[in-house]
């Protein structure tokens, strides 16, 4: 794809510009939006507004699916997938868990926001990568990608995060303003390592990121081990995205389970958390976690 951008067609770059030249959006806790991710002022699943300092919990399979889904632009012979809208807000940003069938197969082109997937189940090729099960890629705006194709008889389950209105564009070539230097085609969670995590909420817990931010928020992978006692509820001040993989983690009164989902506005207190078992979660935050302040144990009375 080296020489795609010297080809670029320039009235295709003209049309193109406006998506990939988006001012940053104001975080509601004060961020500049340097992180792509675009989590302030959701609506869930179980709130159609957005409720400030308030957590949602919720299992996803009790949300009802659109069986007509397809990414806008794409042709009509594309196969519809089916979508469990998840979360959203007023700029377009979203998370869905998608269904694939087996017969799915989509054009290659351009998506015209960030988009950031991971596979929950089934084995997809995009282009010359195929991702399976615990998969992740970040699409920037603008950068070109091969055919899609759904392999095997089993459907592909993904948790599509969109940054704003997403739609495909049928451009053969990278936008010459298309972030490449961030685009991550196929990442095996299963083969990075685990790290530490950053606060002393966290401690019998291990991490390993998937993208890091520029404002050191980021995607990861979080997991609680077996007698993970969190003592006390804690205050976040960031906005956060959690869903369960496996396991489970009892936070306040909701056991959050496998396909469990949490949506965590800025400056929530967020209940007490303990496990006997352990859990994994996919986790998106941001705001840089070991900056202090940012996670705070709470005790009801402190003043």
């Amino acid at each position: 794809m080296g020489e795609d951008n010297n080809n670029y067609n320039l009235s295709q770059e003209n049309e193109v510009d406006n998506f990939l030249n988006v001012a940053p959006i104001k975080e509601d806790w004060g961020g500049d939006g340097s992180g792509r991710i675009n989590l302030s002022g959701r609506c869930t699943a179980i709130s159609q507004e957005y409720v400030p300092r308030q957590y949602q919990f919720f299992d996803t399979n009790n949300v009802p699916a659109i069986q007509d889904w397809r990414i806008t632009g794409m042709p009509d012979e594309v196969v519809f997938g089916s979508q469990r809208l998840l979360s959203w807000n007023d700029f377009g940003a979203s998370t869905s868990r998608i269904n694939l069938p087996p017969q799915f197969k989509a054009p290659s082109g351009i998506f015209t926001s960030d988009l950031e997937i991971f596979i929950l189940k089934g084995k997809i090729q995009i282009g010359e990568w195929q991702m399976t099960k615990h998969c992740y890629s970040f699409i920037p705006a603008g950068v070109y990608l091969g055919d899609w194709q759904v392999l095997g008889d089993e459907d592909v389950e993904i948790l599509w995060m969109e940054n704003g209105n997403t739609q495909y564009k049928n451009y053969q070539y990278n936008h010459p303003d298309a972030k490449l230097d961030e685009f991550i085609p196929v990442l095996n969670s299963k083969l990075s390592p685990w790290n530490k995590t950053e606060t002393i909420q966290f401690e019998v817990a291990k991490k390993k990121f998937l993208r890091k931010h520029k404002n050191d928020g980021g995607t990861w992978l979080l997991a609680i081990l077996p007698h993970y006692d969190g003592k006390y509820p804690m205050i976040q001040s960031y906005n956060e995205e959690a869903y369960c993989l496996g396991g489970y983690c009892d936070i306040g009164d909701f056991r959050f389970v496998k396909d469990c989902f949490g949506y965590v506005p800025s400056f929530t207190i967020a209940p007490w958390h303990r496990t006997d078992d352990g859990c994994l979660f996919l986790i998106r935050v941001d705001r840089d976690l070991s900056k202090i302040a940012t996670v705070l144990s709470y005790q009801p009375g402190d003043t």
